[in-house]
């Protein structure tokens, strides 16, 4: 009788233990409405909290307090937090041994988070677009240059691309832009346009470098693959102006977030529904922004185009890691049956109640970054004559959709690229 009463509170307390787990959206809820309607102080000092203790899921807070602390412009503070969450990220041995057992038996929100292979690689790309945004080139390279360490990792480990490649080469290409070194910007953006040819001003930015790089014979081939309109050649081949281009990187909206998959997928397997993730794309309004200038004498209009969808390519590394996971979870259902059976061997009520006890515990492991943006853009402009840039939000229609305030050029005149994130 005793065994049997050890046994019940022993899988109780393991299945209690998996509500702290399943609570991480429902706190980021609220935190994200804070943000959104403009309440930072609070929506930071709850993160903080989160992020500083040393609970199962600190690698998670940690990235959502240093996105958190990007949205509200706190660049420095924000770059220090993704640093420690890469570090954090890196640790192979942070996982107990009772931890993984419980993950196979019940759940596997009873593990440490780790993160999503794309969320390990998307903390240095967060954090060289804050080195950016700081004018620190130098140390955007080096997260940039860990970005592709971690995909060649990766992609040795499993022997398959990721997709995060496309946007680190972009990146590499806009820094090599500020010290006027061509070269090795047409070179890297045309690693972007390689690996993903879907985005239009990535192709325009490729033609751009090459042509100011004198690489004239390659640019004359790139034409007659990117097949470029007349506007968007006179676009590439406008002459640079040093003290007047300027880039705007948007980050648009909210990123994607992980819900149960569908039942259909999971008919094969006889496991349920509940036992699998997938990513759902987040809604927004703001789709794009409006650059208009606020001096009447130097009109001006552009919109921001799409270079990257972070929406896309979360989505794509999870489902690439489908087979990984059913493999896991396939393998917990067998370690359940053979748990369950030896139970039975000596008490056969206690078996099945351990069996169907293990069966409820399966579930979804929801966890995951949610901070991150949809996607992200770019503006180019020659700022001369310009002082002040009003930003406005446009929906899919092109119809206003919230205002994002100014720039003022005049405040830094040597800086020459700038951030912006949407929320709604």
């Amino acid at each position: 009788m005793v065994k049997k009463f050890l046994h019940a509170v022993a899988l109780a307390v393991s299945i209690s233990g998996l509500t702290a787990c399943a609570t991480h959206q429902n706190k980021m809820v609220p935190l994200q409405s804070e943000i959104v309607g403009g309440q930072c102080a609070p929506a930071l000092e709850k993160l903080q909290k989160l992020a500083d203790d040393s609970s199962d899921d600190r690698l998670l807070y940690l990235m959502e307090y240093a996105s958190a602390l990007q949205i509200c412009r706190e660049y420095k503070l924000s770059t220090d937090y993704f640093l420690q969450a890469d570090k954090l990220a890196e640790q192979q041995d942070y996982t107990s041994i009772s931890r993984t057992l419980g993950a196979t038996l019940l759940n596997e929100q009873m593990i440490q988070y780790k993160g999503d292979k794309f969320e390990k690689l998307f903390i240095n790309a967060m954090a060289a677009i804050n080195f950016i945004e700081m004018n620190d080139y130098e140390n955007a390279m080096v997260e940039v240059r860990r970005i592709n360490e971690k995909t060649r990792k990766f992609a040795e480990e499993e022997k398959r691309s990721f997709e995060l490649n496309s946007f680190a080469s972009y990146l590499s290409g806009l820094i090599y832009e500020q010290s006027n070194n061509w070269d090795d910007a047409c070179i890297s953006y045309k690693d972007a346009y390689n690996i993903d040819a879907s985005f239009r001003a990535v192709a325009i930015d490729m033609l751009t470098a090459c042509w100011r790089a004198k690489r004239y014979d390659e640019f004359a081939q790139l034409l007659k693959k990117v097949n470029p309109s007349n506007e968007e050649i006179e676009i590439a081949k406008r002459p640079k102006k040093n003290k007047h281009e300027i880039t705007i990187i948007y980050m648009q909206g909210w990123g994607p977030k992980k819900t149960d998959r569908p039942n259909y997928h999971l008919r094969t397997s006889g496991l349920s529904h509940s036992d699998y993730p997938m990513l759902e794309g987040s809604p927004s309004t703001t789709k794009r922004i409006a650059v208009t200038s606020t001096v009447e004498s130097a009109p001006f209009f552009r919109e921001s185009q799409t270079i990257y969808s972070v929406e896309k390519a979360a989505i794509a590394t999870l489902e690439a890691d489908y087979a990984s996971l059913a493999a896991r979870r396939f393998g917990a259902r067998v370690a359940k049956e053979v748990v369950a059976d030896q139970i039975r061997q000596k008490d056969k009520a206690l078996g099945d109640i351990a069996w169907v006890i293990m069966l409820a515990a399966e579930r979804a492991d929801l966890r995951n970054w949610s901070f991150l943006p949809e996607t992200i853009q770019t503006v180019r402009l020659d700022a001369t004559n310009l002082t002040t840039l009003k930003i406005e939000g446009r929906t899919f229609d092109g119809k206003p959709s919230e205002d994002l305030g100014t720039i003022d050029l005049t405040i830094n005149p040597n800086k020459k690229i700038y951030l912006i994130r949407s929320l709604k």
